[in-house]
């Protein structure tokens, strides 16, 4: 998970170094389009797929949410600090906690959703409304973080019935179409150089979900879980060191306070499944 960091904090530096000169959906699918090269070794799995009517729609959806959110990070990371971004990109598993309630019809015990309401009073710390001008990046954020969301719950539902490969496969696919005619219509002649940092930006995307996934095999996830708040330390001092960017205990206090809300919602799914789920001793007795 620290090597996750890494390589997402990477991600994050890497686009900000384009400093806008691209437009986001531009910028967003020449970096899906360039990774699709990571798919050929699922190529012969994809083939042997075949999926049926409400599976397509429900790759379809996926899509759409993740092409929109995608755009809107991209946008952000043009117009907000690099800590401003990672903080609230903390807010993904909120919003997933929120939409599973509607989505999945799972309940909200009292401790979770005094955890919800901790994580958005950090939100409103980072955002601080009526003190400072929000940026069109701050808004950008939001419609990211409940994008992923929304693509979370889906993958989540196709995960169970597909291979894992498809899913991020399938994702990668129809995300590269999405972008497409968003990207054709403000297309810019991009420079080698700035599809050389677009490539890197797949490469590192491509080898954080990976050594995520290592992480996930390796150790339950209130394990992993709160080392991803070194992201928010390293994209601070990348931010601070490589982009002039202030130092803004705001922000930090305020991804804190999300990140703290996360571990705890983590957690308490965690000792709740250790109650209903037997040990490997019992199932045999």
């Amino acid at each position: 998970m620290v090597v996750t960091g890494l390589c997402f904090v990477a991600v994050t530096a890497l686009v900000k170094t384009l400093q806008g000169r691209l437009p986001a959906a531009e910028a967003a699918f020449l970096r899906y389009a360039m990774g699709l090269v990571f798919l050929i070794p699922m190529w012969g799995v994809l083939r042997q797929q075949r999926p049926t009517p409400r599976q397509w729609r429900l790759h379809a959806m996926r899509g759409v949410f993740q092409t929109i959110a995608v755009a809107m990070w991209f946008f952000a990371m043009s117009r907000i600090p690099l800590a401003e971004v990672t903080a609230m990109n903390y807010l993904n598993p909120i919003f997933v906690t929120l939409l599973a309630v509607f989505v999945l019809g799972e309940r909200l015990a009292v401790r979770r959703i005094l955890a919800i309401c901790v994580a958005l009073l950090g939100a409103v710390i980072i955002l601080r409304p009526g003190f400072r001008t929000l940026d069109p990046g701050h808004f950008a954020m939001l419609v990211t973080a409940s994008g992923f969301a929304a693509s979370y719950l889906i993958a989540k539902i196709l995960s169970g019935e597909v291979p894992a490969g498809v899913v991020v496969g399938m994702m990668s696919v129809t995300v590269t179409i999405g972008l497409a005619p968003l990207a054709w219509m403000v297309w810019v002649w991009p420079t080698l150089w700035e599809l050389g940092v677009l490539f890197g930006v797949a490469c590192f995307a491509t080898a954080g979900h990976f050594t995520m996934t290592l992480a996930f095999k390796a150790a339950p996830v209130t394990v992993t879980q709160p080392v991803t708040f070194l992201q928010l330390v390293w994209s601070v001092t990348l931010g601070a060191l490589l982009f002039d960017e202030a130092i803004d205990p705001w922000v930090i206090g305020g991804g804190g306070l999300i990140m703290a809300a996360v571990v705890f919602i983590t957690w308490r799914e965690a000792i709740l499944k250790r109650r209903v789920t037997p040990v490997v001793g019992e199932a045999k007795q």
